[in-house]
This record gives C-alpha cells, sequence and structure tokens, in this order.
C-alpha cells in the first residue's frame, strides 16, 4: 500500500494570550482555520523508517531525528509498540517558521497516515493525545477545519463557517523563534487595543460576514513580531491596499494573510502582490487538515 497526503497548513483568525498555566506556559484563546496551502507527503511500508525531504527555495528542513515528522513517528511507535518502518517523502510547499503550522500539519500527517498504513486502528482522540506530546498544533492539525482552540491550542471546539472563504498569504521576511516571540510578549505585556474579539469573529464566521470578519481580526502576538520584522508590518498594509478587507500575522509569524469579499478579488491583488513578494499564494479554507489518498 503507498498513501498520498496532503498535510495543509494553518492560518489563525485570532490569538489572545489570556493567561499563565500552571506548568508556566501561556494560556491561549484563539480561532485556527485550516487552508488549501498543503506540504505533500507520501509513504509506504519499508524494513526501517526513512524521510525524504524537499524543500522550496533556500528553506531548511531537516530530515534526520529533529524534523517532526520522525519525531510523530517515535512517538506513536514509543505509544503502540509498533516496529514496523516506513519509507516516507516530504514535499515542502508551506513556509519554514511562518506561523503556519507546517512542521505541525507535517507531524500530523505522520501520525494519521501512519496510524492507516500500520493498521494501528487508533482513533483520532488517541492521536491527537500523541500528536500533544511532539507540538502543540499538531492536534488541531489532526482535526482541521475552523476550530476554536484554548490552553496551549489541545482544547478545540469544532465551529460551524457559513462559506469557503478566499485568502492571500506569504512570508514576507525571514522567520521567527516561537520562543523569542513570547519571550518579547512577556516582556511588553498586552495592550488592551491589541486583543482580537474573539466572539465577534466567530459570529462573523458563522453568518458568512467577510467585512465583520475582517474587523475582528487580531493578534497579540503582532506588535512585537512586528517590531522584530518590520517587513510585516509593511506586507499587511500592501494586502490592505490592494482590496483585503482584513489582514494579520498569523501565528508568532512571520507569515501574513488577508481575507477577500470573494475570489475574483483575491485573485486580482495575488497577481499584483507576486511582484513584490513570489511566494504570495491565493487559498481558501478548508474543512479538513489531514487529506490520504490510497494507491494499491
Amino acid at each position: 500500500m503507498k498513501l498520498k497526503i496532503q498535510a495543509r497548513a494553518k492560518i489563525n483568525w485570532t490569538l489572545d494570550v489570556v493567561g499563565t498555566l500552571p506548568n508556566g506556559y501561556h494560556d491561549l484563546d484563539m480561532l485556527m482555520q485550516s487552508v488549501t496551502l498543503c506540504d505533500q507527503m507520501t509513504m509506504e511500508e519499508a524494513p526501517q523508517l526513512t524521510l525524504y525531504v524537499r524543500a522550496q527555495g533556500r528553506s531548511f528542513v531537516p530530515a534526520d531525528g529533529n524534523n517532526l515528522v520522525l519525531k510523530a513517528a517515535a512517538a506513536l511507535q514509543a505509544a503502540t509498540g509498533c516496529t514496523r518502518g516506513a519509507r516516507i517523502t516530504l514535499k515542502k510547499y508551506i513556509p519554514v517558521a511562518a506561523g503556519m503550522g507546517g512542521g505541525s500539519s507535517d507531524a500530523a500527517a505522520a501520525l494519521v497516515g501512519l496510524n492507516r498504513l500500520w493498521g494501528l486502528g487508533l482513533s483520532p482522540d488517541k492521536l491527537e493525545e500523541i500528536g500533544l506530546t511532539v507540538g502543540a498544533d499538531v492536534p488541531f492539525c489532526i482535526r482541521g477545519g475552523l476550530q476554536r482552540a484554548k490552553g496551549v491550542g489541545e482544547k478545540l471546539t469544532p465551529l460551524a463557517m457559513k462559506k469557503p472563504l478566499y485568502l492571500v498569504a506569504f512570508q514576507p521576511c525571514r522567520g521567527l523563534s516561537t520562543k523569542e516571540v513570547f519571550t518579547a510578549l512577556h516582556e511588553d505585556g498586552i495592550r488592551d487595543e491589541d486583543r482580537p474579539d474573539n466572539e465577534a469573529a466567530q459570529r462573523a464566521l458563522a453568518c458568512g460576514d467577510v467585512r465583520a470578519l475582517g474587523a475582528a481580526l487580531g493578534n497579540v502576538l503582532e506588535p512585537v513580531s512586528r517590531r522584530m520584522r518590520p517587513e510585516i508590518d509593511r506586507a499587511i498594509c500592501a494586502i490592505e491596499e490592494n482590496g483585503a478587507v482584513g489582514a494579520r500575522m498569523t501565528g508568532s509569524g512571520s507569515a501574513v494573510f488577508g481575507v477577500f469579499m470573494h475570489a475574483g478579488a483575491c485573485r486580482r491583488a495575488t497577481d499584483r502582490l507576486v511582484t513584490a513578494y513570489p511566494t504570495c499564494r491565493m487559498m481558501r479554507t478548508a474543512a479538513h487538515g489531514i487529506v490520504i489518498e490510497e494507491e494499491a
């Protein structure tokens, strides 16, 4: 058996830090969304577990034990006692260190795919439990769609959205360290005016009010990330100047996105933005984080 897997990227419509958990991690409240931009993974049974990576541009993605794909596979083996192997090939299209969940989505794809390839029969809840040991965003990437995420991101509530939405997203500068961004946030603090309106954004998504969604977007990490990478601010302004009803940074950055009223407006903006930002891509929201095709 050979599996072809789409490991889809994510964006944060909103991201708020509402406190500190007993373990010292930040307590988050955010709206997370799968999008159609994805990494491509194939896997088939093999005597040993191996990973081959093909990355775009100058991105460096390790193919050793530091890669979240192999960490996820090792966690799955440890949880089940399975000792079977697999040959995994990963083609990277999601920007690295961008806040779009590329590594987490790849780890999620490894867990879901190997669960099927090895015939383990684990439930999605169990896979999410294992995934959390690999990375905080992995449970969301397994579940996908639109979710209200709390805690470190593992407390997920599925939400309905009225219609697919069209976006552009790109990484305008080199990546950011999530740890460094949160450290800077701790030093600077959070202003009330930087907090997103999660409830308003959730209502807008439910009723398909794109303009209301654009007004409700927010990310408390954005001010510190903009200070560390001024290109982020310029990129957000460029997206808004090209017709987006709202634009923000996703995750801890450095990728940015904008949401548009309809596909035509999004396509025209993409055509204009790609001149200054060659990695700019048009995409739409997706109902699933991981999509698997099985080949004989």
